[in-house]
């Protein structure tokens, strides 16, 4: 089913608000596997709504409208939906008796025409109540398209969807289910080139791209009818991928939320060593990621941050090694960036040193990274460090 959403409201045009209710929305359909073609914004002007309304009627299985639904002269999308389906407008007997119940509610507040068009809605319609206002919302079906009404304010239009859309959304058989592959040290540019015949050829399952700050992401989704047969379809096109120029060594996690730093934490927990470190031209800010995604800090145990210029190779195993016995841990992880004298304030050259000193060993490092501004290189640099621990363990 190809859908469509269209947010109403000049303030959206005009940059007064954001139009956080698409985004919701998307996700939403996504999982119920309802494919999201278009996003369209206007404003409230009737004229204009209605040749939007046109041209998604001629493109979508299903037209979603949000906002307009207010009793103010400039709310009128159920208006103008009446129109274009060429219906009446009708009052909704349940949202009646609950702008009665309001208005009783607060002897205070005066009551106008314009606040009955809050329980209005296209004729023919299933009625969507609302639970935190007094809008009511629809659903109706004309000539092989589906459209939906919503409430502006996002608070109203979660609760709607909710309670009152959703059950009526999930009568398909078939939803749609994802994996998210994460990888480190190979590009975006890199990796789209290796698949690019199974991105062009994609059908069902189908596999889209993210590049994030030093990692790149791959979601795969299918759509399915229970999630045993969703992870079958997956299973078969992560293997493909991941044997595609020896991609499993990039592979370093599963998951929208997960993180390298949360990869080397569940790694110190699962392991049970304790880590410390030293770092040298990050700022601290190593340590500050470890830390923010540590469950258990009895593995962490913090270290120390250099401010000076950078620590040359036997310096910092030397160092590295004097921090693991006074912290007395397992492992102590050191990184040294030294800036390189070519470098420009837009285009930051640096070599980065890494040690990792345990009981047993030590293993040392070095990655050149460059082309980047000052903070994005030292975001390259922790995860670089980060990766480094994960590899080793």
């Amino acid at each position: 089913m190809k859908a469509e959403l269209i947010a109403v409201g000049t303030e959206i045009l005009t940059g007064q608000i954001v139009n956080t209710n698409a985004q919701f929305l998307s996700e939403k359909c996504a999982e119920l596997g309802i494919d999201v073609y278009f996003h369209t914004a206007v404003g409230d002007n009737e004229k204009r709504l209605l040749s939007v309304l046109e041209i998604a009627s001629k493109r979508s299985d299903m037209v979603i409208l949000c906002g307009g639904l207010g009793p103010t002269e400039d709310d009128l999308t159920k208006q103008t939906l009446a129109q274009f389906l060429g219906r009446d407008l009708v009052f909704d007997k349940r949202a009646v008796d609950k702008l009665n119940r309001f208005f009783a509610s607060r002897p205070g507040r005066i009551r106008t025409p314009n606040n009955e068009r809050q329980a209005q809605l296209v004729a023919g319609s299933i009625p969507l109540h609302n639970p935190t206002g007094l809008a009511v919302g629809s659903m109706i079906e004309q000539d092989g398209v589906t459209y939906i009404v919503l409430p502006g304010p996002p608070s109203e239009l979660k609760a709607m969807f909710a309670q009152s859309l959703l059950p009526l959304l999930t009568q398909s058989e078939q939803q749609l289910y994802s994996r998210v592959l994460r990888f480190f040290g190979i590009g975006e540019s890199q990796l789209v080139t290796i698949l690019a015949d199974l991105i062009d050829q994609q059908t069902d399952p189908t596999l889209a791209p993210y590049a994030k700050t030093g990692e790149v992401t791959l979601r795969l989704s299918t759509k399915a009818t229970s999630q045993v047969e969703a992870d079958a379809k997956l299973a078969q096109l992560e293997k493909t991928i991941l044997e595609r120029d020896n991609l499993a060594k990039y592979l370093y996690a599963y998951g929208e939320d997960n993180s390298l730093a949360k990869t080397v934490a569940d790694l110190l927990v699962d392991k049970q060593q304790t880590l410390s470190i030293l770092e040298q031209g990050t700022g601290g800010q190593l340590q500050a990621e470890l830390s923010a995604t540590m469950t258990d800090q009895m593995y962490f145990s913090g270290g120390q941050v250099r401010g000076q210029g950078p620590i040359s190779s036997d310096s910092l195993v030397t160092e590295a090694s004097q921090l693991r016995k006074e912290l007395a841990t397992d492992l102590t992880l050191a990184v040294s960036v030294a800036v390189k004298p070519q470098s420009t304030v837009d285009n930051v050259l640096a070599k980065v040193s890494l040690v990792l000193v345990s009981t047993s060993r030590i293993v040392q490092k070095e990655v050149d990274l460059g082309g980047y501004s000052w903070l994005y290189l030292r975001q390259l640099a922790c995860l670089q460090a980060l990766d480094f621990v994960r590899n080793t363990l």
